[in-house]
Order: structure tokens, then C-alpha cells, then sequence
């Protein structure tokens, strides 16, 4: 059997992913969205989901699909990835994966490393901690007992760090010591489209875009939500845009704009160590086209 041909489709927040699927891959693709915060219903602004005039051309999946409250793992992503393949495929459609969520990227390529599944008992600790101490004491305490995780996460990363004490507390092992794959996954070809601008100008564009989702509702989105009896510890609610209305009331744009940025920083450098990553400016779409086309062409698929 030919592998499956999949174009990845990357890039920092704000740097105009959405724009080019809309552009550029309308005809003869089909999107799974590699977004963390995308999955979770009813969070929609502050995830920048795509709006439905480009939902009903171009067809996305994993977005919408679980409730706030319930947890979502890359293993979770490359399970429901796979099977949104197979539904691409047999639509006669290209698949395209498209996102911010490097992990997802890395995970869906290499698989991942068998992990223990998650606990309730010792999120709840977990969160009782943080609650007590701040989130700076589990960072410290990742630091601790698994020194090399610790030195990839950001401090204000609280999910990834909880995750990784989580696996500690449960084992007895560091995160780190569950070392993944470095062999991609067999059964697909992958074509890895990385985006990128000038740093300066994409710091400019995620202050833009904050903006306009405050000008779009985000507060009355966060209000509704609140109303609707999520808080700081639902799972939707600890993403970057949502989590600052509890972490930094008052001065929820700025921080918002201060974290974004702060991510976009990291995925850059999470994207960069993807093998074989092809890099364009956004607006080199002539170039994307002529690379995807090569790419399809060698596999004999048609762009229908």
C-alpha cells in the first residue's frame, strides 16, 4: 500500500495560517485542526476559531468536538487524527493539517511514548497545590525531580509542568526518561509547510489580533462562560486568553498580549526542530502552491 501523502501546515500564532488555508487550500483539501484550545466547544473567540463561512468551504476537523471540563491529550489528538484521515480519504480529498499545537505536529509524526493515562485524584492535588502555593512552587518541584523537563517548559506553562509531575507522582519516573520515537510514523509521507515573519512583525500582528477579539466580545464570552459555572480549573478555561481573567484581573489584554507573544516565541523554536520543514512568508503563496503541487505530483494524487 502507497503511504498516505499529508501536508503539515505550521506556524506561530498570529502568523496568518488561517488567511492562506482560505486563499490557497480551498479546493481538494480537507483540515484537521492541530489546535489544543480549538477542540473544546463553546471557547471560540479567545481560540480564534475559524468562522463558518470557511468551516462550510473548506471542512475542519477536531474543532468543537469535547466538552470544557474534559481533559484533552496528544494522544487523544493523534487517535481522532487518524481516523479524520481515513474520512479525508475516502472522501477523495488531500489531507492538511493545520495549527499552533507543535506537540500535536511531533506526536501525530513520531507516535508517542507509552504514558500513564491521567488522575483525577492527583490532578485534583495538583490543582490543590497550586492553589496553596502558586504555580511557581510545582515548577520548582518539576525542577527537582526531573531537571531536563523542567529546562523545556516555560514557568507559566502550569498544564505541561502538572502533566509531568502528574507522570512522576504516578511512576516514579521523570517525563523525561519516556523518551518518544525518532522514526516517523510508518504509513504516511509527510510535507512539513512552516510559516514565519519577521519577528517584529508578528509581535505587531498578535497585538492586533487581541484587540480585535476584545472588540469582537472576548470579556462577554468569559462572562458567560464564568456564568455557566466554568472557572480557573476547567481545563478550556487554562489556555492563553481565557486564564488571565483569573491569573490577572484588571489587565487581561496586556497579559494576554504578553503571553501570546511569549508562545509564539517557544513554537518557533518547537517548530524548528521538525525534520525537513520547508519555510515561507505567507504571502509566498505562488511558492506553497508550487511545493504542495511537487509534493502531490510525485505521489500521483490529483488535486480535485
Amino acid at each position: 500500500m502507497d503511504a498516505i501523502p499529508l501536508v503539515f501546515l505550521f506556524g506561530p500564532t498570529g502568523v496568518g495560517k488561517t488567511d492562506l488555508l482560505a486563499s490557497t487550500f480551498s479546493r481538494g483539501f480537507e483540515v484537521i485542526s492541530a489546535d489544543s484550545m480549538q477542540v473544546y466547544r463553546r471557547f471560540s473567540i479567545g481560540t480564534a476559531k475559524p468562522d463558518r463561512d470557511l468551516l462550510d468551504r473548506l471542512p475542519h476537523y477536531l474543532i468543537d468536538i469535547i466538552d470544557p471540563i474534559l481533559p484533552f491529550s496528544a494522544g487523544d489528538f493523534v487517535r481522532l487524527a487518524d481516523e479524520a484521515v481515513s474520512k479525508i480519504l475516502e472522501n477523495g480529498h488531500i489531507p492538511l493539517m493545520s495549527g499552533g499545537t507543535a506537540f500535536y505536529f511531533r506526536s501525530f509524526m513520531f507516535g508517542l511514548p507509552q504514558l500513564p493515562s491521567a488522575d483525577s485524584k492527583i490532578r485534583d492535588e495538583l490543582d490543590q497545590e497550586c492553589a496553596e502555593k502558586g504555580h511557581e512552587a510545582l515548577y520548582c518541584e518539576l525542577q527537582r525531580v526531573d531537571p531536563e523537563r523542567a529546562s523545556q517548559l516555560h514557568p507559566n506553562d502550569l498544564v505541561r509542568i502538572q502533566r509531568s509531575l502528574e507522570i512522576f507522582r504516578i511512576t516514579g519516573k521523570p517525563h523525561s526518561s519516556f523518551a518518544p520515537s525518532m522514526d516517523p510514523r510508518e504509513g504516511y509521507r509527510f510535507l512539513c509547510l512552516g510559516l514565519r515573519r519577521d519577528r517584529q512583525e508578528l509581535y505587531a500582528r498578535i497585538n492586533q489580533r487581541v484587540d480585535l477579539m476584545f472588540d469582537y466580545g472576548l470579556e462577554q464570552e468569559v462572562a458567560s462562560l464564568i456564568a455557566a459555572g466554568f472557572n480557573a480549573k476547567t481545563p478550556a478555561m487554562k489556555g492563553i486568553g481565557y486564564r488571565e481573567f483569573f491569573t490577572d484581573p484588571g489587565n487581561e489584554r496586556e497579559s494576554i498580549k504578553r503571553n501570546s507573544r511569549r508562545y509564539a516565541k517557544r513554537q518557533i523554536t518547537f517548530f524548528a526542530s521538525l525534520p525537513d520543514v520547508r519555510w515561507f512568508h505567507p504571502d509566498e503563496r505562488s511558492k506553497i502552491e508550487e511545493c504542495v503541487r511537487n509534493f502531490l505530483f510525485a505521489e500521483k494524487l490529483p488535486i480535485v
